[in-house]
């Protein structure tokens, strides 16, 4: 008998957050063998008319693959799988497995073969775009040990945050969207940071459990070359396997000039893997309610409530500030009293202050009234 928390996910993830319809094709990816989960998303797929479609991936396997890989090898890969995915109207990413640190000893040159010649083509320039998509992780003993929880306490918080009430804080966001689509400047300070950009002209929008779950944030894109400051980063952050911590980033002009953190020269490799990822794509509020510290996962942490995120790298087409990178990387900054604190302005109008949204049209967005 299939848990019925399972249940629920699978079918808010095939209904809800793909709207799948009669006829339509989904690839469900499942990295880590998760198959009570897998086999209740396909009862679910025929239940809604849709057509399912199924891999099943290994960190380990990946791992091994690609100690060897040649540019040649990871094109062709790229081919492949960017021919099935162009059959696809939706698609569900599972991210699991044993140990999320798995890919952390993968020399940073392959690395970045795999991140511009196979994810940017097939997730980048197919996948996010065109199909109606959703990503998950999924609870194991090491999400829980990295988050400091044991496996049955981690369970029960994951299926909080993860079958919330989208709806209802779909409807709470839409004040925020409006007033950002009004806003022209933003400013935000805290211990480390005190940074300024416009965000004029470009859409605030909504993710309301359509795109990843857990979800919960509103965001945009800074113009371009409208960034100046610096930020101090106070939430650690894994990237291709790797946790950087203490990240602070200089800008001038919408570039970083300088980057530091526990390994300084390993994240400005980061930083130079094209021009565009010294640029910044996306600026985003975190709402979800029951998220309220990191626990080392950028799904979870950068919709921790009374965060932001400000994320190097490529813009979203739905919110396209004319920046292109193969990196997109969110890193977050808590701003509640226990994280020290901060501000955030619109137009010279405190909009939230230590975590909290002060305008009145705000409130509904501060978690009390989201869980």
């Amino acid at each position: 008998m299939t848990n019925p928390r399972v249940s629920r996910l699978a079918e808010n993830l095939v209904h809800y957050s793909c709207r799948l319809q009669p006829g339509e094709k989904i690839l469900i990816e499942a990295v880590g063998l998760e198959l009570p989960l897998v086999r209740e998303l396909i009862r679910q797929v025929y239940r809604a008319g849709g057509i399912p479609f199924v891999t099943i991936k290994d960190r380990a396997v990946d791992r091994a693959l690609l100690l060897g890989a040649t540019l040649e090898q990871i094109r062709l890969m790229a081919r492949y799988e960017a021919a099935r995915m162009r059959d696809m109207d939706a698609y569900i990413g599972i991210r699991s497995g044993d140990n999320a640190a798995e890919l952390s000893d993968v020399p940073p040159d392959k690395m970045e073969l795999y991140q511009k010649y196979f994810w940017q083509p097939v997730h980048g320039e197919i996948r996010v775009p065109r199909t109606k998509w959703v990503v998950l992780r999924y609870p194991s003993p090491s999400m829980a040990q990295a988050a400091g929880m044991s496996t049955e306490a981690f369970e029960d918080f994951y299926f909080s945050v993860c079958n919330l009430d989208y709806a209802r804080m779909s409807r709470a966001m839409d004040p925020l969207v409006e007033l950002m689509n009004r806003t022209d400047r933003v400013r935000i300070t805290g211990p480390g940071t005190d940074l300024s950009f416009s965000i004029k002209g470009l859409p605030a929008v909504k993710c309301d459990g359509k795109a990843n779950i857990p979800d919960g944030e509103v965001y945009t894109a800074p113009v371009r070359d409208s960034v100046n400051g610096w930020i101090t980063y106070n939430t650690p952050s894994q990237y291709q396997g790797f946790t950087y911590e203490n990240i602070r980033l200089e800008f001038r002009h919408g570039r970083i000039i300088r980057a530091t953190a526990n390994a300084t020269e390993r994240i400005n490799r980061i930083f130079e893997t094209d021009e565009g990822a010294r640029y910044v794509g996306e600026f985003s509020f975190g709402l979800n309610p029951h998220i309220t510290r990191p626990i080392r996962d950028t799904l979870f942490d950068e919709k921790i409530a009374g965060s932001i995120h400000l994320t190097p790298g490529s813009a979203y087409d739905d919110c396209f500030n004319g920046n292109r990178s193969a990196v997109h990387w969110d890193l977050v900054l808590i701003q509640t009293p226990e994280y020290g604190g901060g501000e955030i302005y619109f137009d010279g109008v405190l909009v939230r202050k230590d975590g909290r949204f002060v305008l009145p049209e705000l409130e509904g967005l501060n978690p009390e009234n989201l869980v």
